[in-house]
């Protein structure tokens, strides 16, 4: 252990724990599994003139995120989408919030479909498809396929202008820049009377959606072409 923290190396401590190790286990199975399986994080940075984003994921984590957007009700969906999918997320935005909330929320998809993009390496095993998410009242469907193409289609009737302080017409462009960003094409529908619930459902759907076209359940490429 203490070897491999001079290498600024991983470790694997076969044993109960071990503070330094990146994994801890006395299974062999286990051990064999983190040695093959690809690890599928990323970071990506953002910065223009109106935005300075840094997004990390890590698609095999357990949910765990760190956000700040410096727009509350967005933070509140991400964190959804970030423990919905299993997806680890840190994301940090600083905007011109003081102009418009416009340019941090459509740089945010952007940046965030870019990092997911760029950990799924090159696709191969994973699932591709994915989601039907009910929340009460409230039932949203995301359709998604991690194809390489980016296109999005957005059926949601708001009649707010505002949840919470986030525009409402923000989160059509947040899922169109996130499917430009992931290259994936991206169908989301809801139906619903209570908004917040309607959006909400709409971010654990889109979760869900990710968690199983995310899965890696074979070797083979889901694609005929033998690229995605």
């Amino acid at each position: 252990m203490q070897l491999a923290k001079n290498l600024h190396s991983k470790a694997i401590f076969i044993g109960k724990e071990h503070a330094y190790a990146e994994l801890a286990t006395t299974s062999w199975v286990e051990i064999r599994d983190y040695l093959v399986k690809p690890q599928r994080i990323a970071t990506v940075r953002r910065k223009t003139n109106e935005t300075d984003i840094s997004v990390k994921v890590d698609l095999d984590g357990s949910g765990v995120y760190r956000i700040s957007t410096g727009i509350g009700f967005f933070d509140h969906m991400l964190e959804l989408f970030s423990k919905h999918s299993g997806i680890d997320c840190e994301i940090k935005v600083n905007g011109d919030l003081d102009v418009d909330k416009h340019h941090s929320i459509e740089d945010t998809g952007l940046a965030l479909g870019e990092a997911l993009l760029k950990a799924l390496g090159n696709k191969r095993g994973i699932e591709r498809y994915g989601f039907l998410l009910p929340m009460d009242e409230a039932k949203a469907e995301v359709a998604l396929d991690l194809s390489g193409r980016p296109y999005s289609k957005w059926n949601v009737p708001l009649k707010r202008e505002y949840i919470g302080e986030m525009p409402t017409e923000m989160f059509e462009h947040f899922f169109r820049s996130f499917s430009d960003g992931l290259r994936c094409n991206l169908h989301v529908s809801a139906s619903g009377d209570n908004e917040h619930h309607l959006i909400e459902s709409i971010f654990k759907a889109l979760a869900r959606s990710m968690k199983q076209a995310c899965m890696i359940t074979s070797n083979a490429l889901p694609s005929t072409k033998g690229v995605l």
